[in-house]
């Protein structure tokens, strides 16, 4: 259920929490009835579907990982979501400006800069593997290209 999404909000009572209130009490008040029978129908019949998707997402996250490590991009291979972090810091450029370059010159938004999760993540970019393997596999030929002709 990729995608799906549950959230909070966090604001001064009278000004903004109480005029959502007016709208989420009547709307949302616990998970939509489509993803409840969606996630029961997950439960119930989606066995072989999980393992399914677990061996493809396996199968893209090593694919990835390699491909960064071998263009001079050192990457950790992530054991939890579908995205990596690798390292830019080789290239000299901060993690927005390589974002930016990356997709000017070759069109790949696989990328989101690291300091966009915190000072921690400058010298990094955020890479999704949540697509399909021939996506991904001219992403990375194209982002091979970019690193070498920096």
């Amino acid at each position: 259920m990729t995608g799906w999404r549950l959230g909070f909000v966090c604001a001064p009572p009278e000004d903004i929490i109480e005029g959502i209130l007016k709208i989420h009490q009547y709307a949302i008040m616990c998970a939509s009835t489509m993803a409840q029978h969606a996630g029961l129908e997950g439960l119930k019949n989606g066995r072989e579907d999980i393992a399914n998707m677990r061996k493809s997402y396996r199968q893209r996250r090593n694919f990835i990982v390699q491909s960064l490590n071998e263009m001079g991009l050192d990457c950790h291979k992530p054991e939890g979501a579908f995205y990596t972090f690798p390292s830019v810091e080789s290239t000299g450029l901060s993690s927005e400006e390589f974002a930016k370059r990356l997709l000017q010159t070759e069109k790949v938004v696989v990328v989101v800069p690291g300091e966009a999760f915190g000072d921690g993540g400058e010298g990094h970019v955020r890479c999704s593997y949540a697509t399909s393997m021939t996506q991904l596999q001219e992403a990375m030929t194209r982002m091979k290209r970019f690193v070498a002709n920096l």
